[in-house]
């Protein structure tokens, strides 16, 4: 799906989407990258109205420190080709717990303990969930979310 694409179909009401619609294309694209790379239980929050540092979190889970370290790089990628400037990055290395910066959306790619153990979805638990699109998943998954 295109981003002009997922950003029309997008619902209105869709958390952060009147705030900032280029960090929601921007989260989505993080997510669908993820996905792609067979990410597990990938989650983006908005936290537009409860945060002066970002506005969307895109959180998901690994199965191994070299799944994490792809997904972080299919990110990166991803980003760097539609135009995004990756502002910091750290974990890469280790592969446990990759944290991406791109100011208005942080990516955080863990390994399942960990992501269990600072538990990010808990700590921003106020924070409503944008709903990912189905098709991201391919077919058959519009049970996700």
């Amino acid at each position: 799906m295109t981003t002009n694409k997922m950003m029309d179909e997008l619902n209105p009401s869709t958390p952060g989407a009147a705030t900032n619609p280029e960090g929601l294309q921007k989260a989505l694209l993080c997510a669908q990258a993820a996905i792609d790379k067979k990410g597990e239980n990938v989650k983006v929050l908005d936290l537009s109205e409860l945060s002066g540092f970002t506005d969307y979190f895109m959180i998901c889970s690994g199965t191994s420190d070299r799944q994490v370290q792809a997904i972080g790089e299919a990110v990166s990628n991803v980003m760097d080709v539609q135009g995004y400037e990756l502002l910091s990055a750290e974990g890469f290395q280790d592969g446990r717990w990759v944290l991406m910066d791109f100011g208005d959306v942080i990516v955080h790619v863990f390994l399942d303990a960990l992501r269990d153990y600072y538990d990010l979805e808990n700590l921003w638990k106020d924070a409503p969930k944008v709903r990912i699109p189905p098709e991201f998943y391919g077919q058959g998954a519009s049970h996700l979310n």
